[in-house]
């Protein structure tokens, strides 16, 4: 695979240059962001699915109306477009150089929950699309400091590594054939409407991903051309380790055949937890390394109480000691997390990997 040009190579070396002269910074919560906007089943339906179905789909395996389809943010692209793009916003404006679609569940196995498999080439293309809108108005007002998109592929809702039926530990609900049609889907449209990166994240079952990198060979092949691989994986616990039970200096070794431009951790733990993993990576990885933890572990009620000014302070620590060269924030995190954590990295140079400016 990389053997194959750059889709857009003037984009990628807009990125290399900004990995080798800085710590560059991700964009934060998605999720945390929405909730603010306390939407009801009738925000999540929008004028499209008010009528209990998709008005624009008249396919007989469309079901919407048998279900309720608050939950699915992945939706309000289509139905609540300006307020996803104002979430974007907000974090560019925070001081993100990256912003990732919202896409984390935008796959056929996910969107099954909602009988809406027939939008997942939709959602991933209007994902990217809407980014791209916003990344290229900043970047018109500060060229000095573009601004990118990256195409986010969730884990899915299904592993091909765990049963899910305790009593019968080799059943699986999903294959790695279905995953890898999953993954192409998903990933060609969100190249389609504009990515200018992937990034395979939250993986807590390594096959899953295995199957999302064989799903980009496969799908860069026949482009004839490739965009940039981000991968981020999560450890679940502070046993170290993800669900599937990979320590992180393993799972590296597991996805640094794809020659991924970046490899990380998120989700899951907060910064502090995650420290000595991330510095695991930093010490083995020809790639840059990334982290955007949680806004610190989830209280009694679910919630995020890290504060911006407590969080920056932790990440302030992994920029001194050169651990990191992409940082970002995920649950609980806002855009006055990232402005804090953006200013408190800046005076750090970025952590020097091997071969940054080759790696794919």
């Amino acid at each position: 695979m990389s053997s194959l040009p750059w889709l857009h190579p003037e984009r990628v070396a807009l990125i290399q240059k900004g990995l080798a002269e800085r710590i560059m910074i991700l964009d934060g919560g998605m999720g945390t962001m929405l909730q603010n906007h306390k939407l009801d089943e009738h925000g999540y339906r929008g004028e499209r699915f008010a009528g209990g179905h998709d008005s624009t789909h008249d396919h007989g395996h469309d079901h919407p109306g048998e279900c309720d389809l608050k939950g699915n943010n992945d939706l309000l692209l289509l139905t609540q477009p300006h307020i996803i793009q104002g979430v974007h916003q907000a974090y560019l404006d925070a001081g993100a150089d990256f912003v990732e679609t919202n896409t984390f569940n935008a796959t056929r196995v996910s969107q099954a929950d909602y009988h809406l498999e027939h939008l997942v080439p939709e959602l991933n293309r209007e994902g990217a699309r809407l980014a791209r809108e916003v990344c290229d108005a900043m970047t018109l007002k500060t060229p000095e400091k573009p601004r990118f998109v990256i195409g986010v592929i969730g884990p899915t809702s299904r592993t091909a590594s765990i049963s899910p039926d305790v009593n019968d530990p080799g059943f699986r609900n999903v294959t790695f054939e279905e995953l890898k049609a999953n993954y192409v889907e998903a990933a060609r449209a969100l190249i389609e409407g504009g990515a200018d990166t992937i990034m395979v994240e939250t993986i807590f079952a390594t096959l899953n991903a295995k199957a999302a990198l064989f799903a980009l060979s496969e799908l860069f092949d026949e482009l004839g051309a490739r965009v940039p691989v981000m991968i981020s994986g999560t450890i679940t616990d502070r046993s170290g380790r993800t669900l599937s039970g990979q320590t992180a200096e393993a799972f590296f070794y597991s996805v640094e055949h794809i020659q991924p431009l970046s490899v990380g951790l998120n989700c899951a733990l907060g910064a502090e937890d995650l420290r000595p993993h991330v510095g695991m990576l930093a010490r083995i990885a020809n790639a840059a390394v990334s982290t955007h933890p949680n806004a610190g572990l989830p209280n009694a009620f679910g919630e995020y109480d890290e504060s911006p000014e407590s969080m920056a302070a932790t990440i302030r620590s992994f920029a001194a000691d050169g651990l990191i060269n992409i940082v970002g924030g995920c649950c609980g995190t806002t855009p006055a997390h990232i402005a804090a954590i953006a200013a408190a990295v800046a005076p750090y140079a970025p952590r020097a990997p091997k071969s940054i400016v080759e790696a794919a």
